[in-house]
């Protein structure tokens, strides 16, 4: 039960933390973080800046509404609240999946890191608009089942962030490290949300 409790802090903590993460460009030096090593000419685009703040902008709000979804508690004791939460959930996804698919053809690593941040975002899109009309049908078993893989896909925002920073030390080289979390960051994720879903017992056929 107290292993429990401390997972549970440690998950809400982290999604509360990286879904604050996009302020650091508020108050940042100009061309921080993510930024940091785009070309001149991709950063000049009004195109591409307008896709790269929604998908941090509303990623972020996805984090940070998303993780209360699965709190007994709320659902228990405000189910209009975790109504209200679970729509604001669906179009921040919506917003900035498909804002990360159009950035991520222009992902640091070439074909490699954009393969996967595509994969991702096609990934997050899918089972969040999956749960979405589940619950519209009043399918509580394909609706959780797929807000599980929907907010695995979600949390890769945290995942990437922990996996960087020791595979870049691992290989002593940003770029390897980053070809890989495009991929590490979320497909492990979807694994854990496959396995969570079949202890759980949710039917998704």
């Amino acid at each position: 039960m107290i292993r429990n409790k401390i997972a549970w802090f440690v998950f809400a903590f982290l999604a509360i933390m990286v879904g604050l993460y996009p302020l650091m460009y508020v108050f940042a030096a100009e061309n921080s973080g993510l930024l940091q090593g785009k070309t001149a000419e991709l950063l000049a685009s009004q195109v591409w800046n307008v896709a790269f703040y929604s998908h941090i902008s509303f990623g972020g709000l996805a984090l940070l509404t998303g993780w209360s979804q699965f709190s007994k508690k709320i659902r228990a004791k405000n189910l209009k609240l975790h109504r209200n939460l679970g729509k604001i959930y669906v179009l921040a996804v919506l917003i900035s999946g498909i804002s990360s698919i159009y950035i991520g053809f222009f992902a640091t690593g070439g074909i490699v890191s954009a393969m996967g941040f595509i994969g991702l975002g096609i990934v997050w899109l899918y089972t969040t608009l999956k749960a979405y009309k589940a619950i519209r049908s009043k399918d509580l078993q394909l609706h959780q089942g797929m807000m599980i893989y929907s907010y695995a896909a979600c949390f890769a925002a945290v995942t990437l962030r922990i996996w960087l920073p020791l595979l870049t030390i691992a290989f002593g080289e940003f770029l390897i490290a980053y070809k890989i979390v495009a991929w590490l960051c979320w497909v492990p994720n979807i694994i854990f949300a496959y396995f969570w879903v079949r202890k759980k017992g949710l039917t998704l056929a």
